[in-house]
């Protein structure tokens, strides 16, 4: 039989803590339905506790996903429980995620309470969070800071009581592999009915660790690994998905175990995270970074066409990233977009593929080919967004070395068109200082980065921009042929973003 590690994403709980990172419920649903096809075994799909709109994102997730357990976190309480509870009740297989801080330092100066008020505060949250459903997981917050042997004892109490799941986070990153191997194999050895749950772990990246104590955990006997897409969520972010997959199945060797996911979906849906969110993946990000699988050492390049796999230790094709990619065309048919997009991932009502074909053909006809990067900045802005406040309808720049920069800017705010213009240091400060004067907003630009989704200087540029405004912050993300129209589209993403966490504050967030 063989030995299987389960894959928890949380890129829709603590992915999306990550500043700025903050999605609407249409592309939480939708990413959601991208991880079931990648094949995550459990999807955290939020903390219902935090706000009404992630209550409601949760509950439309768990209602949609057939084969992926939806787990909902909640505090030890009973207000948190049943909020939990209210989200995932129609899931077809729901899961409660209960969690409290087990370190001294947070049982000391965050909870205050002591050792044997925790642990009895762990027993009620597991016995309620069991009385509507078996699937139950219990987390130690903090716990790489936790005396170990206090941790069998919360982690015996948890399982007597029902958890079938435990889990022990490097909450703060602060672990060391060789340390949280020890960690690992020490509270599954000592913890008296270790054999009736899985062992999880969740670490975070603050040392640049999360992957390696995550590998060395499963070495230990952990056999749940919590994880995001691309590493992001809060600080430093968390163990990435495509690093810890890749390594269990590039060295069966060394661990011979599996997991349940389909690897030809990794790229894709790292895609589809960095378009969603906004958040560039870098160039040098292992598994699913640009230059992961470019070589530019003459060298390489050599040993590379003789035999790949002397530079490479994994196909390209085994992620999902074709090198015989189908270029798409002004001449390209509906049926052909819609064969093309599936093999994508995307799997289109015939609504949506109007939507997006009408699209592909205005940018066909500025460029000459039209490759994936650009069918997933379609899809994304056509049909992944909610109706935005905002809108860009016209755009026109005036620039140069002897004139002042001009933009004159047509918007639709809430459907009611609006004209205005400005003037600024560049093309794109003014464009930035027109827009917002119409929408009357008062935002800071925090960050602002320019990228080409591919090669040739026909390639659609890429503009991420980082907004902030009364304590708010939102990143806004555009893309176009011409990166000035590619900045407006970005800064007014950003500011419909920032709109809606106005209309959707957060409680407060959670972390392991």
């Amino acid at each position: 039989m063989e030995d299987r590690v389960y894959i928890f994403d949380t890129t829709l709980r603590d992915g999306e803590q990550s500043p700025g990172a903050s999605m609407n419920t249409g592309e939480k649903l939708r990413l959601a339905v991208q991880l079931e096809k990648l094949g995550v075994d459990v999807l955290e799909a939020g903390f219902p506790a935090a706000s009404e709109g992630d209550l409601d994102a949760v509950s439309k997730i768990a209602s949609k996903l057939k084969k992926t357990e939806v787990a909902a976190l909640a505090r030890t309480s009973k207000e948190d429980i049943d909020l939990a509870w209210q989200a995932i009740r129609h899931a077809a297989k729901p899961r409660i995620h209960t969690f409290i801080a087990t370190s001294d330092i947070h049982m000391k100066y965050k909870l205050k309470l002591t050792p044997a008020e925790v642990i009895k505060k762990t027993v009620e949250a597991v016995k309620y969070a069991k009385s509507f459903t078996d699937n139950v997981e219990f987390s130690a917050e903090d716990g790489s800071r936790s005396d170990r042997d206090f941790l069998c004892k919360v982690f015996e109490a948890a399982i007597e009581t029902g958890a079938t799941t435990v889990n022990l986070p490097d909450t703060v990153g602060y672990a060391i592999p060789a340390e949280f191997l020890d960690l690992v194999k020490y509270v599954i050895s000592h913890t008296p009915n270790s054999d009736r749950a899985i062992f999880s772990i969740h670490c975070h990246n603050d040392l640049g660790l999360a992957t390696a104590n995550t590998i060395s955990a499963i070495h230990a006997g952990a056999r749940q690994a919590e994880v995001t897409i691309n590493g992001i969520g809060e600080r430093a972010g968390n163990t990435s998905l495509e690093e810890v997959v890749m390594a269990l199945h590039t060295r069966p060797n060394f661990m011979p175990v599996t997991t349940g996911i389909n690897t030809n979906l990794i790229y894709p849906t790292s895609r589809l995270v960095s378009m969603i969110t906004g958040i560039i993946v870098q160039p040098n990000k292992a598994i699913v970074g640009a230059n992961a699988f470019a070589h530019e050492a003459g060298i390489h390049q050599d040993g590379v066409l003789k035999n790949p796999m002397t530079y490479e230790i994994m196909k390209p094709e085994t992620i999902g990233l074709s090198t015989n990619k189908l270029i798409l065309g002004k001449h390209s048919g509906r049926h052909a977009l819609r064969s093309h997009l599936k093999e994508m991932g995307y799997d289109l009502s015939d609504e949506e593929l109007n939507l997006v074909f009408k699209k592909f053909k205005e940018l066909a006809d500025k460029k000459k080919h039209v490759v994936d990067e650009d069918l997933e900045v379609i899809v994304t802005e056509g049909i992944l967004r909610t109706k935005d406040i905002f809108q860009l309808e016209y755009l026109h720049v005036t620039s140069g070395t002897t004139v002042l920069p001009m933009a004159s800017v047509k918007l639709s705010i809430n459907g009611r068109s609006v004209r205005g213009a400005g003037y600024g240091n560049g093309p794109i400060d003014s464009a930035f200082n027109s827009i917002a004067k119409l929408t009357g907003t008062q935002s800071e630009l925090l960050r602002f980065s320019v990228s080409a989704l591919t090669g040739g200087t026909d390639a659609q540029g890429e503009v991420t921009v980082r907004l902030r405004e009364n304590g708010l912050v939102a990143l806004g993300k555009g893309a176009d042929p011409d990166i000035i129209t590619a900045s407006a589209k970005a800064y007014i993403n950003g500011l419909n973003r920032l709109e809606y966490l106005k209309t959707h504050p957060v409680k407060e967030s959670a972390v392991l």
